[in-house]
């Protein structure tokens, strides 16, 4: 499997969190050191607490199901 499809999948079980509150997340890339790249979506986007959820909750299950993952952060 692929290392992007690894994040997408990882990333399923968060979207449920993110959905309940009106908003989503979408994987933009996955680079070749580990850094993924996300957009969020719907109530997420401008959201003040965006940054807590992106470190506590998006980055922190990516990590955890895909080792090899370093980094998560949001781009417009």
């Amino acid at each position: 499997m692929e290392l992007k499809e690894k994040v997408e999948k990882a990333l399923e079980d968060v979207r449920s969190f993110l959905k309940a509150d009106g908003g989503d997340c979408e994987v933009v890339d996955v680079d070749d050191k580990g850094k993924v790249s996300v957009r969020l979506q719907g109530a997420c986007r401008g959201c003040p607490f965006s940054a807590i959820t992106l470190k506590m909750r998006i980055e922190a299950i990516i990590k955890e199901r895909v080792p090899e993952i370093t980094e998560v952060v949001a781009v417009d």
